[in-house]
């Protein structure tokens, strides 16, 4: 099983549960910056490095070894990329750098047109929500269905709570820079190269997230650190997009998991948010996820 993007704070959550019942191939940008977060899971969890938006420019006999072959024997991938609704420091091709001098120039080269302005940003290669959400989901699925040489059997997507809301408040004004816009995409390339391929689809639909862990400061719910998870650990399940409310990191894992280990929730989108009240046993979320 693939995890793209297992070096994220959601993404490496999500890798290090897999493995307690599957052998991952991690697909990070830096192997370094997450070893010690895998350590004692060497024999389950296998990083490879790879930039994506690099990649996308290469030929297809240009993509990296490492790509090809985290791919090439993966029965099954977890896209759990994504970056931030508004501009950051996750928009910049490094994730370290300053993206404010970018988002100037892009203003008063295209009249302080928002719209066109978040286009001459695509268009530099920087981690916009669509080269991100969009083009980069559009292109694993397609790499994936060109290299693996096993049987395929699952796609599953971390997507956002508010894609099929996005003329609703308060949405909108989280999609003012096209991340719900984005994903929607994402998920229909997703919908659509697995009928198109013959294996099923999971798309999970996370709140705004929170809980740890905290090594990665771009993102709202991380750097006012909201510490409700004490007591906001029950988990609430829903068909479609309609639940409001946030979800803890941990919590988005052990679903991604029980999705794979119950071999449920196939061919259909859900979302997943917490609310007050005790963690539940895996029983009653496996229970929870039969019901839709």
């Amino acid at each position: 099983m693939a995890v793209i993007g297992a070096s994220g704070n959601v993404g490496k959550l999500v890798a290090l549960r897999l493995s307690d019942t599957y052998n991952v191939n991690g697909i990070v940008r830096d192997a370094a910056s997450v070893e010690s977060f895998f350590k004692g899971r060497e024999d389950r969890i296998q990083l490879f490095e790879a930039n994506l938006l690099d990649e996308m420019t290469k030929t297809s006999n240009g993509v990296s070894e490492s790509l090809l072959g985290s791919l090439e024997n993966a029965n099954a991938i977890v896209i759990c990329t994504g970056t931030t609704a508004f501009p950051t420091k996750a928009w910049t091709k490094s994730g370290e750098e300053d993206v404010a001098g970018d988002v100037i120039q892009a203003l008063l080269g295209n009249s302080f047109s928002v719209k066109e302005s978040i286009l001459s940003l695509d268009e530099k290669g920087l981690n916009t929500p669509n080269n991100v959400d969009t083009k980069s989901n559009e292109f694993i699925i397609r790499l994936w269905n060109d290299v693996c040489k096993v049987g395929q059997k699952r796609v599953i997507m971390l997507s956002s709570i508010g894609v099929q809301r996005r003329d609703s408040m308060p949405f909108p004004i989280l999609n003012a820079c096209g991340v719900l816009s984005a994903k929607a995409a994402g998920e229909k390339a997703i919908q659509n190269a697995a009928e198109e391929n013959g294996y099923s689809y999971t798309i999970i639909r996370p709140g705004q997230l929170f809980g740890g862990p905290y090594d990665n400061n771009y993102y709202l719910g991380t750097l006012f650190q909201l510490d409700k998870d004490a007591d906001t650990q029950d988990v609430v399940v829903g068909r479609g997009d309609e639940l409001l409310g946030d979800t803890l990191r941990s919590t988005l894992a052990e679903i991604t998991a029980q999705v794979c280990e119950g071999d449920c929730a196939k061919d259909m989108d859900f979302a997943v948010v917490n609310e007050k009240g005790e963690s539940p046993t895996a029983e009653v979320v496996q229970e929870r996820l039969s019901t839709l």
